[in-house]
Parts: structure tokens; sequence; C-alpha cells
């Protein structure tokens, strides 16, 4: 029986390590990806005369952009040279072009985007005031302006906008990772994500409507930070020690999740928000994260109970193997952006 028990330790041990490693290399390639996972944004506005304005950003990494071009109907010339600058992370392109009998019907496209990862939002402002938004994908990588867009339509990009960044924040997803390993009931779990979700609505309202700002940058860093401490909370319950975050984690969370609302709506104002229709394209951007984020949990907690089923764990080694490296992971991300500054 005991050598039973060695041999399944023994098997047990390596695979919790190629999991573990698998995970924290994913973590780290995520982190590398994220210029290209970044949306591109096209914005055009419509001017008198048949004569729009395009605002054109590009994810950048230092002088290098994503190959991506914007596609006008063949019936549209351009009316001003194009101007481009940096703008930290990003290349904006303005320019002025003309369209004989407006752009209604017609399809814009994106050049190049096929052969990509990320994503494009579109919006164009018309004259009445009306705004059309669209997410352009590497699937669908054009739009046809319509006659008149619908509440629904700016409703489902922005909520598609707010699930796909929540999926892809790398950063965000460790933190409610950490989350779970360090509460022990699911009541308790309930109340915590719950703190976590109504403290970054806050400061994504607050951030979204220029209310209050923080600089992104060291928000960014400090969003690391907190998944460090987390992950030396877990680290402390193993050791058996009970102090006030892991007695009441939702305290932890609900400051934590103020944090990470400004980093939502630091990547919302970069994104936009249509001149009408505010409240429902916050409120749709504020229900894609918690989308999101549930898929995430729900998939987590899937995985935990089939390892369950799977192997016998008998000791405390894949906490602790599971707190240091998301602690590592994040302990890294943490110089990499403070080295930004």
């Amino acid at each position: 029986m005991a050598a039973r028990r060695r041999r399944r330790g023994e098997t047990v041990r390596p695979s919790l390590l190629r999991l573990v490693g698998f995970v924290l290399a994913l973590c780290l390639s995520g982190a590398a990806a994220a210029h290209e996972l970044r949306p591109a944004f096209l914005e055009i506005r419509e001017e008198v005369g048949n004569l729009y304005d395009v605002l054109w950003k590009t994810p950048a990494r230092g002088e290098f952009r994503l190959s991506l071009d914007v596609v006008f109907p063949k019936e549209c010339e351009d009316a001003s040279p194009v101007t481009s600058e940096q703008t930290g992370s990003a290349i904006v392109s303005r320019w002025r072009f003309r369209c004989v009998d407006g752009l209604e019907g017609r399809t814009i496209g994106i050049g190049g985007l096929s052969a990509t990862y990320t994503d494009v939002l579109f919006r164009l402002n018309r004259r009445d005031g009306t705004v059309q938004t669209s997410r352009l994908t590497p699937e669908r990588p054009e739009v046809i302006v319509a006659s008149s867009p619908s509440l629904f339509d700016t409703a489902k990009t922005y909520f598609l906008l707010g699930m796909e960044h929540i999926l892809e924040g790398v950063d965000h997803l460790l933190f409610v990772l950490a989350l779970l390993l360090l509460i022990p009931s699911i009541r308790m779990l309930v109340g915590t994500v719950t703190a976590f979700t109504v403290a970054h609505s806050i400061t994504l309202a607050f951030a979204a409507f220029g209310w209050s700002s923080a600089p992104q940058q060291p928000v960014e860093a400090l969003i690391a930070l907190s998944i460090v401490i987390v992950a030396a909370e877990i680290i402390n319950r193993e050791r058996g020690r009970r102090d006030i975050s892991i007695r009441y984690p939702w305290l932890i969370a609900f400051a934590f999740g103020l944090l990470h609302g400004f980093g939502f709506g630091g990547a919302l104002r970069e994104i936009g928000l249509p001149q009408k229709d505010v409240p429902m394209a916050l409120l749709s951007f504020n229900l894609g994260v918690e989308a999101g984020q549930l898929l995430f949990i729900f998939v987590v907690l899937l995985a935990i109970a089939l390892i369950r089923k799977l192997v016998v764990l008998n000791s405390r080694l894949p906490q602790f193997i599971a707190a240091y490296g998301i602690g590592s992971v994040a302990a890294f991300w943490f110089v990499q952006r403070i080295a930004t500054f």
C-alpha cells in the first residue's frame, strides 16, 4: 500500500509541475502578445459636402506597427494628405476624404486584418448626432454603413469588447485565479467576486465619464502588485496564518477591484464611447467584462473538479506551487511595468 502511494505521488507531482509550467508559459506569452491583442480604432466624422474626417489608430511596438490599412469604397477619394504620429503604444493617422453621395449602404474594410489576431473598433459619427459602432474581426474585416444604426448594435459591440478585454487581460484573470485559490468556500467566493465586481464597476464608470482618472502606467504596475499580494496571502493561509484578508477576503477584493476598474476604464477611454447612448455602451461593456469573468471562473472550477476526479491530492504542494507561480509571474510584470515609467 505504501509503495502504491509513493508511485501515485510520483506520477501526480511531475504532472502538476508540467501543468503549472504550461500555465506560466501561457501567461508570459500572453503578456508578450498584449500589443497585438489591443484593438485598432477607426473613427470617421461626417462633415459638410460629403467630406469625412478620419482618425485611424493602430497598435504599435516602438516604430513597428501592425500592417493594417483602411479600404474605402472606390467612389471615395482623399481630400487631404495623411499625417501620422506615435502616441504611447499606437500610431495615430489623420486625414480627410470625400465620398460622392455619402457612405450609407457602402462597405468599409480593413486590409491585412485577416492575417492578425487583433480586432478593429469602427465608429461613424454623423452630422445629425447618430453614431454607428461595429467590431471588425479577422473573420469579418468589413462593415456596411447603415442608414440608421440601432441601440442594439451599440450594446452588442460594447458587450463583445468588454468580454474580449477581460478574456485577453491575462493580469486581470490571474488576479481572479488567485482569489479562487485563496477562498475556501463557494459562499465566500460568491461574496468576494461580487465585491470585486461592485468595486471595479464604480471606478470604471468614474474613469469612463471623466469624473476621475489615474495615470495608466502606474495603475498597470499596481495591478500586477495586487496579484503578488494575493499570492502571498495564499501562502500565508497554507502556513496557518489567519489575518483579516483571509477571514474577510471580500475586503481585499473590493480594495483591489477599485484599482482594476481604473485599468478597465483606461481601456474603455482608449476605445472611446459614442456621443449618444453613453450609459448603454458603458453598461454593455461592464456586462461583457462580467460575462467573461464568470466564464473564466466556471472553466477554472470545472478544471479543478476534473483534476480532483483524476488524481488524489493529499498535500498542500499544489497550492504552494500555484501561489509561487502566480506570484512570480506577477512580480515579473510589476518590475517590467515599473521599468517603463
